[in-house]
């Protein structure tokens, strides 16, 4: 006979698609390990770490020593240059105080349902929503004003947060994939995992001094954000409420990416972030006021309007997967400008990394059969331990056979 604790399990794998499996615990090898790590087989594993990055400048380095021309490791071959700027595109705004109001709330789920469908983008106006979280507009600036004066520090004190294993809980470094990037990318990052929280933040930088408080308020009402935004994108699919599921996101997989894109002396040749698409189920990005995002929209790369008072909410790979293709994942990227230094803050929403996620039963039937295998964190760390920056995403390697 089943215990309550494996009943619970059968409940939630036949009610949500996602259930929990062994395989999934077992992490791959870190991605980041190159010829000078490799070649190092007798050091420590800091010692690697250090070793590895030590063979790429920080662009805070490159941009003090005063380059005016790229560095051959940052020129993208002419076939994946950023080219023309082909417009703009302002998203449909979901308004999350209206969200909240019952006589309202219809509405904006058509709203947020049309978005996730045809530009898997949205803009969240939630300037309300995060005053209410008591997390003033002056937190969201400070996580800012944190981020650009972590940057701003010297490179041995940034460089105590060099790893190059992805399943640490604090990470700096540059580009997005080092080891494998045939083209570096103009970007520095620092990672700040984010779950369980009360653990999490002891191992956050220690400065600027008030880093782990201002980035800590921000995550709780982040977090907070992104829920509503779950169960929001589950009843406009017409997936019942369940405590089961939502309880799993209450406590899966949460991050912040702090990224920093300084002024390029040749932008036309380079590119702050490839094109990809994010694992998760929703990305919430506090980008500024300085654009530089970009999204896939029928074969065009469009730059998206910065809106002040709100986060830009992408669709990722899991809700995807999730929706059995309702929602779509769009390719995006990062394009960067030679003025203008750019500070953003991706804040990455999933459930916990041990789960398996696979399309809901409600949205199968004989009409519409999965159109995509399960997936795990396991295999996402896979992939990108396998396989170089491409024009594809990792969505693609889970789809079936139709």
């Amino acid at each position: 006979m089943a215990t309550m604790a494996e009943d619970h399990q059968l409940q939630l794998q036949h009610a949500t698609g996602i259930t929990e499996r062994d395989a999934a615990k077992s992490i791959p090898k870190p991605m980041f390990e190159t010829e000078s790590v490799d070649r190092a087989g007798d050091l420590d594993s800091k010692s690697q770490a250090q070793c590895s990055y030590s063979l790429i400048e920080s662009l805070r380095q490159q941009r003090d020593r005063g380059i005016t021309r790229m560095p051959d490791r940052y020129i993208l071959p002419a076939s994946d240059r950023p080219g023309d700027d082909l417009g703009t595109v302002k998203l449909p705004v979901v308004d999350v105080g209206r969200l909240r109001d019952r006589s309202q709330r219809a509405s904006v789920l058509d709203t947020l349902d049309a978005a996730c469908r045809e530009y898997g983008f949205f803009q969240a106006s939630t300037l309300q929503k995060v005053v209410n979280h008591g997390v003033e507009r002056g937190v969201i600036n400070g996580l800012l004003d944190v981020a650009r004066q972590f940057f701003e520090l010297p490179v041995e004190r940034r460089g105590r947060y060099m790893s190059p294993d992805v399943r640490a809980p604090v990470r700096y470094g540059t580009s997005f994939n080092q080891a494998k990037d045939a083209v570096l990318f103009w970007r520095d990052f620092l990672k700040l995992a984010c779950q369980p929280l009360h653990a999490a933040v002891a191992s956050w930088p220690d400065e600027p001094a008030d880093l782990r408080e201002v980035a800590a308020r921000y995550a709780m009402a982040n977090h907070e954000l992104f829920m509503e935004l779950m169960e929001a994108a589950l009843e406009a699919l017409g997936i019942p409420r369940r405590r089961g599921l939502l309880g799993e996101l209450a406590v899966g997989y949460s991050q912040l990416m702090l990224n920093c894109y300084p002024a390029c002396p040749q932008p036309e040749l380079a590119l702050g972030l490839p094109p990809h698409s994010d694992y998760g189920l929703f990305t919430i990005l506090l980008q500024g006021q300085v654009e530089g995002l970009q999204v896939m929209h029928h074969g065009r790369w469009l730059t998206v309007d910065p809106v002040p008072g709100s986060f830009t909410v992408n669709v990722g790979d899991h809700l995807e997967i999730y929706s059995n293709g309702r929602y779509k994942s769009m390719l995006h990227r990062v394009r960067v400008n030679s003025t203008q230094p750019r500070i953003s803050v991706a804040s990455f929403h999933s459930v916990p990394v041990e789960r398996v996620i696979g399309p809901a039963p409600e949205l199968v039937n004989e009409g519409n059969p999965p159109q995509y295998m399960d997936t795990d964190y396991a295999t996402f760390l896979a992939y990108l331990a396998s396989t170089g920056v491409k024009h594809k995403s990792f969505l693609q390697s889970r789809k079936l056979a139709s």
